[in-house]
């Protein structure tokens, strides 16, 4: 019998399930309320980076575009802390990682979908008109909704601890700013202030620069958030630099200021994002049922990457279960949320305890890999997979016996 599966938002989350089920000769159909060409030109939606995995994932699905070493980074640059003491160390991943503007990366993808015979509708969905859409599909995917189509999903209490955003956020693409050699990206932190995230990323005008400015409210940092360039772009880029000599000089001291300026005007997205997870099955009439995925299933702030990479990660999961799965019913729901649920949780949960203000033990972790070379790489290939992160990070006992572990094993090795 043939599957047919409406999916809702053309995100990573919907392209990727949508490319797997056309592999896979499964009728799907994508609904987003924006074309190809109106994402192109749109203000800059993230600064998502690919990790290693989702690579690997879009090899698979044949959407491997960008593949050239020039494209890739290949390690994370860590400086924590300010003046004397400032920790200045590096890991290095496995595998290189990626980041692609999703100006370029989305309308790309949507390409390759409809050429491979997947539909794209371009109209706005609410929650009204999911009873009509479930006459028309034997499943929905909800991968993106605004508003109370989003929230047709319960919250899940237990795993949002919070009800508001924890970071203020400018996340803007630059100029002027010099890779760092090997190229890699650079994970910055001003205690009681805020981290910076500097990730190199391919846009329209080649390679740039993406600064992710995760502010702590209150802090000396958030009013990086409120400043409007277009009001006034030069006391605009004054204040950056202002702030990046102060807060973050691993990443000014890489600065040609001359040339510092975001790469267009709309390269720029300022505000908040408040983390959730919602339980992810929906019933509707009729037997049949809505799966919630991106960031409608989980939305955790951007500090460690997560969000695009459990999207993927969700989506070829869900769409696995799809083409093997003899029903669509609510024992198919249950299936597809367990072997979600780990690294989901992980990425959320490991998210949610860095934004709070470090423990003595995450303090000593962090002191522990300015000098431990395994322990720092082993961190950083972490970030391609979260459930490893957690299982070492979610109790005090399991980062002190991750730190005594590995210190042991460098000493043999030394």
């Amino acid at each position: 019998m043939e599957k047919r599966i409406g999916i809702i938002g053309a995100g990573v989350a919907g392209l990727h399930l949508g490319l797997y089920l056309r592999q896979h000769d499964t009728s799907a159909t994508i609904i987003t309320d924006r074309t190809a060409e109106q994402i192109a030109r749109g203000r800059l939606p993230n600064t998502a980076a690919h990790f290693a995995l989702t690579i690997d994932r879009e090899k698979m699905l044949g959407v491997d575009h960008w593949a050239d070493p020039q494209y890739h980074y290949t390690c994370h640059n860590h400086s924590f802390g300010g003046g004397p003491t400032r920790l200045e160390f590096r890991g290095t991943f496995t595998r290189p990682s990626r980041a692609i503007d999703h100006r370029l990366y989305l309308p790309k993808l949507m390409a390759d979908f409809e050429a491979r015979g997947g539909l794209i509708e371009v109209k706005a969905i609410d929650t009204s008109d999911l009873a009509h859409l479930a006459q028309r599909f034997d499943l929905l995917v909800v991968s993106s909704g605004r508003g109370m189509l989003g929230q047709a999903f319960a919250r899940a209490n237990e795993e949002s601890p919070y009800d508001r955003p924890q970071r203020q956020l400018l996340a803007a693409l630059f100029s002027g700013i010099r890779r760092t050699d090997p190229v890699g990206a650079t994970l910055s932190v001003s205690p009681a202030h805020g981290e910076l995230i500097d990730i190199p990323i391919l846009t329209f005008g080649g390679m740039a620069s993406a600064l992710l400015f995760e502010n702590v409210p209150g802090g000396d940092l958030e009013e990086l958030a409120r400043i409007r360039y277009d009001e006034n772009p030069k006391g605009f880029i004054q204040t950056i630099l202002a702030k990046l000599e102060q807060h973050h000089p691993h990443i000014y001291n890489r600065i040609d200021t001359a040339a510092f300026d975001l790469c267009a005007p709309n390269d720029i997205l300022q505000g908040g994002v408040t983390p959730v997870v919602r339980r992810s099955i929906l019933e509707l009439a009729e037997g049949k049922f809505a799966i919630a995925a991106g960031d409608v299933h989980c939305t955790v702030d951007p500090l460690l990457g997560q969000g695009a990479n459990i999207a993927s990660h969700s989506a070829v999961i869900l769409a696995e279960e799809i083409v093997k799965d003899a029903a669509l019913d609510q024992r198919f729901c249950e299936r597809v949320s367990w072997r979600r649920q780990e690294r989901v949780l992980a990425a959320s949960r490991w998210t949610n305890i860095m934004l709070k203000p470090p423990s003595d033990e995450i303090m000593d972790l962090t002191l522990a890999m300015s000098h431990n070379q395994l322990l720092c790489d082993e961190f950083t290939n972490n970030f391609n997979y979260p459930e490893r992160q957690w299982d070492r990070l979610a109790s005090a006992g399991r980062i002190r016996a991750w730190m005594a572990d590995r210190a042991n094993k460098a000493a043999v090795a030394a």
